[in-house]
């Protein structure tokens, strides 16, 4: 019976905080208790700073309590190397904040882990960045007393997924931590949005680590403190829209403009007017039954774009965690 079937599931899909925000917030028109948030720009770029403080906020928006910066920047679709310099330094000195809220010292060894399949392009984000980061812990480790200042040891590694390694990604990262003892671990993701225009054109960087589900649907276990006993920031970029997404947007918008134009929604879209969200989204899932799964939509220029992007939060994480990397400046330091 349809008055039976379980629509949770098919509810819109955002691993961005910042959405989850103005999800929750829409409904009662207000700010939500609980969950501080922040908004400044600088030509182009926007930088939306979000605490959420309690479980009231939390169970608002369904992200775990912690911080969030979202860095919104429309215009790194261009290509623009000056902009993407510019946001590499933004990300470098906001990413240099969470180290001080963490209290991580400037000696603090640090591992980065580039999550994702390096083999779809979408998810290959975390093992790009990991070849563009600045590796520098085998230096400490052979010839430590060669070391310039102004240098931490940092490691990376790109675990791979399941289904190339048969291991759990959580699994191999866990044991690298055991047997290398990072003071902080760094997790790089690729994530979905609800809108198509924040798509490799925005960065979420959050203290809450990685959580079950994160990601563009994987199920991989989480990358966390109370797991791993070493703090973790998580760093992603939303790569992919989820179809049933695109076309509940495109139904609202449809929405909207009629009801500028004549004000008779009603009577243009009937029934379909009338649903809830995720009722519209169930129909999506009739359209889409025989995959038996939601599709990923993600730009045909996704080439460039993760190229792009890769580097610009490898750049900020070298400025960040070298002190010998000029932050003002770290369009040197990019590979």
């Amino acid at each position: 019976m349809e008055n039976d079937l379980d629509l949770q599931k098919y509810n819109v899909r955002t691993d961005l905080a910042l959405e989850a925000k103005e999800m929750a917030e829409a409904p009662q028109g207000g700010p939500i208790p609980g969950i501080l948030s922040e908004i400044t720009e600088d030509n182009g770029i926007t930088i939306t700073q979000l605490q959420v403080q309690n479980e009231q906020g939390s169970q608002a928006i369904g992200k775990m309590q912690g911080h969030y910066v979202t860095i919104e920047v429309p215009g790194l679709r261009n290509g623009d190397t000056g902009l993407q310099d510019r946001v590499a330094t933004h990300f470098a000195k906001h990413f240099e904040a969470f180290l001080e809220r963490l209290s991580i010292p400037k000696s603090a060894r640090v591992l980065i882990v580039g999550l994702g399949n390096w083999n779809v392009t979408p998810d290959a984000l975390g093992p790009l960045v990991v070849e563009n980061v600045m590796v520098t812990r085998h230096f400490f480790e052979l010839m430590p007393d060669q070391v310039a200042d102004g240098y931490r040891p940092v490691s990376a590694v790109a675990p791979g997924v399941l289904g190339i390694t048969g291991i759990e990604s959580s699994e191999i990262v866990h044991g690298i931590v055991e047997k290398t003892k990072p003071d902080l671990l760094i997790a790089i993701d690729a994530l979905a949005s609800k809108a198509v225009e924040r798509v490799n054109t925005t960065i979420q960087i959050a203290d809450t680590g990685i959580h079950p589900g994160s990601g563009i649907g994987n199920k991989r276990k989480g990358l966390t403190q109370d797991i791993l006993g070493v703090p973790v920031i998580a760093i992603g970029v939303p790569t992919v829209v989820y179809a049933s997404t695109i076309v509940n947007n495109t139904l609202e918008m449809m929405r909207s403009h009629i009801e500028q134009q004549n004000g008779n929604t009603n009577q243009i879209l009937g029934l379909v007017n009338q649903m809830a969200e995720n009722e519209r989204l169930q129909l999506v899932k009739e359209v889409l039954s025989p995959l038996g799964h939601d599709l990923l939509v993600t730009p045909k220029e996704i080439d460039e774009f993760i190229e792009d992007i890769a580097n610009v939060i490898a750049s900020g994480l070298n400025a960040s965690l070298h002190e010998a990397v000029d932050t003002d400046n770290v369009a040197a330091y990019t590979h």
